[in-house]
């Protein structure tokens, strides 16, 4: 599944949807799109689609037609069948890589495990070689020249 949205909140009494989709014109959308629940993906049809402002659109999807069923969708992703494509069409490669947390070092990449749907990387650390998942949602920064990663782990992942 490739992630192309996140539901921002609900927009008006009727169902309507305000999404970001820095990457995507869901108005050429087709297919089904698929919200997470309880782990399973489940698929919606975009009914209609307007742009509101830069990379944001009001959307209507099938089954949510009122208030409370447009609040149970805020902060869920939306999701398509598919990749994602990476330019050279391979997994990035950050072994090698310094990576801090906060102004933390955590340790020295040595390699990396491309679990589908979500890239873990082996760090040396001071505790020996940890396994910690490379989520959008943890990555602050990146500096390529320096081969730093910036991330901001939950408390106990490490």
């Amino acid at each position: 599944m490739l992630r192309i949205a996140k539901v921002l909140k609900s927009n008006g009494i009727e169902g309507g949807l305000l999404v970001s989709a820095p990457e995507f014109d869901l108005s050429e959308i087709q297919e089904p799109v698929f919200i997470n629940f309880d782990g399973l993906p489940v698929p919606f049809f975009i009914e209609s689609c307007s742009p509101h402002g830069s990379n944001k659109y009001v959307i209507r999807i099938t089954d949510v037609k009122n208030l409370a069923d447009a609040e149970e969708m805020v902060g869920r992703d939306i999701f398509v069948e598919g990749e994602a494509e990476c330019e050279d069409d391979q997994t990035p490669d950050f072994t090698g890589w310094t990576i801090f947390c906060g102004r933390r070092k955590v340790g020295l990449v040595t390699g990396f495990e491309p679990i589908p749907g979500n890239l873990c990387l082996y760090v040396e650390t001071k505790d020996g070689e940890k396994m910690i998942p490379l989520h959008e949602d943890f990555i602050v920064g990146a500096d390529p020249q320096k081969k730093t990663l910036s991330l901001d782990l939950p408390e106990g992942l490490l």
